[in-house]
């Protein structure tokens, strides 16, 4: 799927009862994921996908009648830290592929994410350690 030399992975709108029936568009590339929303004033969103964070789901009830469910995309972007794929259909095959397209893209740009891990121990003016905590064997 190619749209204005980008070639697309993915492409899905925003679904009203199960169906593409709003003016709300997603499509992902191989290293961007991109929101437009609107008809006659149209806002296009854009997210490097090595800046990604986090990606959950979510399915109400309703979604679920319908095939269709949320993705939640956490990242380190300055002006998108979060975006939603309001109903989508497929919502846990498209998390999949956005897992491993941002793997990948990591991957290629040498990018490595610490994590900061700590403890209520860790606090300032804390004296007590849990050594419970630290045990991977658990």
């Amino acid at each position: 799927m190619k749209k204005n030399g980008i070639a697309y992975i993915w492409k899905d709108r925003k679904r009203r009862l199960g169906l593409p029936l709003s003016f709300t568009r997603y499509a992902m590339s191989e290293d961007r994921l991109f929101v437009s929303v609107g008809f006659l004033n149209i806002k296009d969103e854009e997210l490097l996908l090595y800046r990604v964070r986090d990606i959950n789901t979510s399915r109400t009830l309703g979604q679920r009648i319908f095939g269709v469910g949320t993705v939640t995309v956490m990242s380190s972007d300055k002006t998108t830290p979060s975006l939603l794929l309001k109903n989508i259909k497929n919502p846990m095959e498209v998390k999949e592929l956005l897992h491993k397209q941002v793997e990948e893209m990591k991957i290629r740009r040498r990018v490595r994410v610490g994590e900061i891990m700590t403890t209520n121990a860790d606090a300032p003016g804390d004296d007590e350690t849990d050594d419970d905590d630290l045990d991977d064997d658990n």
